[in-house]
């Protein structure tokens, strides 16, 4: 009895230990973040400015670089790392399908359309500096890609084919959202082009705060419907046989994803292959199926696009890389590598 106690607190700790670690792995990597871009600004300037106990002073216009573009620019990253992994975690779990991912599955393409169908047709409305005009059009077209891969497939039996059907959509919003570019102003049309790739140059505190308290909310949820999710990842006949609506829980955790993706590509426009790559590596990292992965993969997500956003910034010295380029360049590989163990190993383990 004493045995079985120790080992049950020994676990505890190691996994408090392991959150630890990951927690200050996203605090360091955001500091260190601050400190890289065009000006010249080191991390001991950085420290200065976000520790209330450093005393020493710093010049005005550094203070206000840190705390006016590239801060809030960090948080951003951090922000759309952490949605983007969760979603893509969520997705995978509710299709039992490991290449799932919300620029694979279609929610990406459509949050894309509705984003760039609002601004061409009627510009943005903000509230307290929130973007909502944006950020509705982008969830009602993640939304509508979400109910088409659904009607499509049919419920149940066919949930595998939901990534095929995914991959139609996202081709079918991205020749719509194309032809809106098109017939748009050139110069709006070049500017939503890049956006619409993946920028953090809209960061800015207001706009953190919608996004900052859905992602917050959704990993609630994620977290309250982990025991029934990892039932789904089982298989319907079992989920069900344990007392779960699968229909209704799998169609709630689709919108869910979807708004996430909505909010996120409503400030940073497009970024695909995050929500494949993180909850993969997480689970190896972890090595252990029964433990919770969301808010590892919300940290580690995080992290990942922190020094995305830092290479896109310092890659070039004349410009500045769309973060979906970058994230793109390293998915597709991973997403071979993943396809082809798939294939060596019958399932989803």
């Amino acid at each position: 009895m004493n045995s079985s106690v120790y080992a049950v607190s020994s676990a505890s700790a190691k996994g408090v230990g392991r959150l630890l670690l990951f927690i200050a792995l996203a605090l360091v990597s955001m500091v260190f973040a601050i400190s890289f871009g065009a000006a010249a600004i080191s991390f001991q300037d950085v420290w200065s400015v976000l520790s209330p106990f450093s005393t020493q002073d710093i010049e005005p216009l550094k203070e206000r670089i840190i705390l006016e573009l590239r801060a809030p620019r960090a948080v951003l990253a951090f922000l759309a790392g952490a949605g983007l992994s969760l979603a893509g975690a969520v997705l995978q779990t509710v299709t039992r399908n490991p290449l799932s991912d919300p620029y694979l599955f279609g929610i990406s393409s459509g949050a894309s359309f509705g984003a760039v169908l609002v601004i061409a047709a009627a510009g943005s409305f903000s509230i307290w500096g929130v973007n909502i005009g944006i950020t509705a059009g982008a969830f009602v077209g993640s939304a509508l890609s979400v109910l088409l891969v659904v009607s499509m497939v049919g419920n149940g039996a066919q949930i595998e084919r939901m990534l095929l059907a995914g991959v139609a959509v996202s081709f079918m919003f991205g020749a719509a959202t194309s032809l809106v570019l098109y017939l748009s102003d050139p110069l709006a049309a070049s500017s939503l082009l890049f956006w619409t790739l993946g920028s953090f140059t809209r960061a800015s505190w207001p706009n953190l705060i919608l996004p900052a308290l859905i992602i917050v909310a959704c990993l609630v949820i994620f977290l309250a419907y982990s025991r029934s999710l990892r039932a789904v990842l089982a298989g319907d006949e079992n989920a069900r046989a344990l007392g779960v609506s699968v229909g209704r829980l799998r169609m709630g955790m689709l919108l869910l994803s979807s708004l996430l993706t909505a909010t996120l590509v409503a400030n940073c426009g497009g970024i695909g292959f995050v929500g494949l790559m993180i909850p993969h590596i997480v689970r190896r990292l972890l090595a252990q199926k029964q433990e919770n992965i969301f808010i590892y993969t919300a940290l580690l997500g995080g992290v990942f696009m922190v020094w995305v956003d830092v290479l896109a910034r310092t890659l070039s010295d004349n410009a500045e890389l769309p973060i979906g380029v970058i994230t793109a360049a390293i998915g597709s590989v991973f997403f071979l590598l993943v396809l082809y163990k798939k294939d060596s190993r019958k399932g989803y383990q």
